[in-house]
């Protein structure tokens, strides 16, 4: 694993501790399907939570947010639907959610929004 690679498993790691303190029942992580890959699979009460994880370490190139872009949203709208074929799941009530981890001086800072598409 490159420093790059090491970084993005940290900010997962954390950020699904951050979602189960929140109550979700984690499912699955780094589920990989045709073009990609989910990062978190969660259940939130009636609800399948598809959570991507951006993590930085300086805000030098921006927000981790910020690199979540249209067509990352459409990678994860396909990504979804393979996951839930595979699964063998319809009409199962899902959401996309978005997770940002920022690491700065030993703390550990995160966001999360709900439904990002």
């Amino acid at each position: 694993m490159n420093a790059n690679q090491d970084v993005g498993k940290y900010g997962e790691d954390r950020a699904a501790e951050f979602l189960a303190r929140l109550g979700y029942e984690l499912i699955e992580r780094n589920w990989r399907g045709q073009g990609g890959e989910i990062d978190i699979v969660a259940r939130d009460r009636d609800c399948l939570v598809f959570a991507e994880v951006k993590t930085r370490t300086r805000t030098g190139f921006g927000h981790p947010f910020e690199a979540i872009t249209t067509q990352k949203l459409q990678r994860m709208r396909r990504l979804v639907a393979q996951w839930c074929q595979s699964k063998e799941l319809s009409g199962s009530k899902v959401r996309l959610d978005a997770v940002s981890v920022l690491v700065v001086d030993g703390r550990v800072h995160i966001e999360h929004l709900k439904q990002v598409f």
